[in-house]
């Protein structure tokens, strides 16, 4: 083949994200094939029973999926995230995977490994995934089977056929109560295990279902802010690269903002969610009933020209979120946005005490390590 029009570009490098950021266009969509999961993580925000009838009643089959899919790749799309739930328990799996794939859409996967099997292997192996991603819990049974109510065997045999099989995988963890004291042997065994990067996160947010005793064990779960501070000063890597981008989350005095758009996000810009049961979504985690368009009685083109325009051009007026949230100078450090406000409130623009604290701890830390002064923290 002749080399001059033809060479070879990493993903991250690729010139057309370039030409694409500039302006609102689809790039990619996450494909939540189920809510259901076969573990029962105590902080997770989606985990219907494995045998919930009435979720895979409402999961979209095979053909419900086949139009919505052509009409992303028609508006521009170049990548799917598979997600759930547990997206391995949905038994026409390797039909969706392989229609996506035939689609010429690069393919993610977002699973907890424990139900990989050889035939998982073969699919993979044949056509690739752009990675599979995969969450630790925890690298001792007690740990894992702790947090998810689940089965540490079952991940680890799921995992090692990734691994040995050369699948590209990407390992990330949940900083929680149940495995702090944990945590740093986890991220050692994560970066021993992949090439790629290891991330954590320390924040949870709540459940998409609003079910409240299930919220109250993921708020049982939080980490407070004083300890999710001493979990990334004690991560070398990680704080590492907080420090490096520091200074663009901490301005030195208040923003000069006088938007009352609710959305600043990316939200809608160039990605969506696909819902199973049929619910478009501007992300993941936004589910509230007037921000959700329904494709069982619509159709994709309107919901990414039309409705998603007018939901990004909703305003607030709130004067504590206008007056806290929006020209608040370590706006960036926190976790808020207009989808977890209204998980944490029931309001898009209300602030929210938890994330708040949070970046308020995070930067009076940077801070702290700029001025080279010590944090006595507990």
């Amino acid at each position: 083949m002749n080399n001059l029009y033809t060479s070879n570009v990493s993903i991250p490098e690729f010139f057309l994200w370039e030409r694409l950021d500039k302006k609102r266009a689809l790039q990619y969509f996450e494909l939540e094939l189920t809510a259901r999961c076969n573990n029962n993580c105590r902080h997770c925000y989606i985990n219907l029973p494995e045998k919930d009838i009435k979720a895979i009643k409402k999961e979209l089959s095979l053909e419900d999926l086949k139009p919505i899919i052509d009409e992303a790749v028609s508006l521009g799309a170049l990548w799917c995230c598979i997600t759930g739930g547990e997206p391995l328990l949905r038994e026409d799996f390797f039909d969706i995977y392989l229609y996506l794939k035939r689609k010429g859409l690069l393919v993610s996967v977002f699973t907890n490994a424990t139900l990989i099997t050889e035939e998982h292997i073969r699919l993979f192996r044949k056509y690739p995934p752009r990675d599979v991603e995969v969450t630790v819990y925890g690298i001792t049974e007690k740990t894992y089977n702790s947090v998810t109510r689940g089965s540490f065997d079952a991940f680890m045999k799921g995992l090692n056929l990734l691994l040995e099989n050369d699948i590209k995988i990407r390992l990330k963890a949940m900083a929680i109560r149940s495995n702090a004291e944990e945590l740093p042997m986890i991220a050692s065994f994560c970066r021993e295990k992949t090439k790629d990067y290891f991330r954590f996160d320390p924040v949870l947010h709540l459940r998409y279902d609003r079910n409240k005793k299930r919220n109250n064990e993921i708020i049982a779960e939080r980490l407070t802010p004083e300890e999710i501070i001493k979990i990334e000063k004690n991560d070398a890597e990680r704080l590492n690269a907080l420090e490096k981008i520091c200074d663009k989350f901490i301005l030195p005095e208040p923003i000069d903002n006088n938007s009352n758009y609710v959305f600043l996000c990316s939200a809608g810009n160039i990605s969506f969610t696909l819902g199973y049961d049929g619910y478009f979504r501007l992300c993941s985690s936004l589910t509230r009933e007037d921000c959700v368009y329904d494709l069982n009685s619509g159709n994709l083109t309107d919901a990414w020209n039309n409705f998603v325009p007018s939901i990004r051009s909703i305003k607030s007026e709130s004067e504590e979120f206008l007056r806290k949230c929006r020209i608040c100078s370590i706006f960036e450090l926190c976790r808020w946005c207009p989808a977890h406000a209204d998980l944490e409130t029931g309001e898009m623009d209300r602030p929210v005490d938890y994330f708040c604290e949070v970046a308020g701890k995070r930067a009076e830390a940077f801070r702290a390590e700029q001025l080279n002064e010590k944090i006595v923290l507990p």
